[in-house]
C-alpha cells in the first residue's frame, strides 16, 4: 500500500460450494486479509450463491459443511458482503433462502448478504485495486 492507501480488494465466489477447494480456501484467505486493514468486499455469483443458501446439509457428501464459518466474515469485520441477484434468480433462489452470517453488535439485527444487480457490481468492481476470484 502507499502513502497510507487502504487497499481495496473484492474477491468474487463463483464456485459452488462442494467439490472443490475453491470456496473454502477463499474464505481463509479472506480472513487472513482481513487481518491486514483491507478493504473487503465479496461478491457471491454464478454457481457461487449456494454457498449462501440456508439449510446446507452435507452429510450425503460424507464432508463437513462449513456454510457456519461465513459468519467469521463478520467478526473480522468484513461487512461488504453482497450476492448477484441474477445468479440467484437463475439457479431458483430468493433472498429467503440466504443465509443469517452474523448479528448487528448495536440493533442485533441477524445480517444477511445485501442482494445486487450486475450493474451494481460492476461498479463496485471498477473501484477495486484488486480482484480475487475463487
Amino acid at each position: 500500500m502507499s502513502g497510507g492507501e487502504v487497499k481495496k480488494i473484492m474477491f468474487t465466489v463463483r464456485k459452488a460450494p462442494h467439490g472443490s477447494i475453491y470456496v473454502y480456501e477463499g474464505l481463509e484467505v479472506k480472513l487472513i486479509m482481513a487481518a491486514y486493514d483491507a478493504d473487503i468486499s465479496v461478491v457471491f455469483m454464478d454457481d457461487g450463491v449456494f454457498a449462501l443458501k440456508e439449510g446446507q446439509n452435507t452429510k450425503e457428501l460424507g464432508i463437513k459443511g462449513f456454510a457456519a464459518t461465513y459468519g467469521a466474515m463478520v467478526d473480522y469485520e468484513i461487512s461488504k458482503i453482497y450476492v448477484d441477484r441474477q445468479s440467484m434468480e437463475e439457479r431458483g433462489m430468493s433472498e429467503d433462502d440466504l443465509l443469517v452470517i452474523g448479528e448487528d453488535e448495536d440493533t442485533e439485527e441477524p445480517i444477511k448478504p445485501q442482494v445486487v444487480d450486475a450493474a451494481e457490481i460492476a461498479a463496485m468492481m471498477a473501484e477495486q485495486h484488486n480482484i480475487l476470484v475463487f
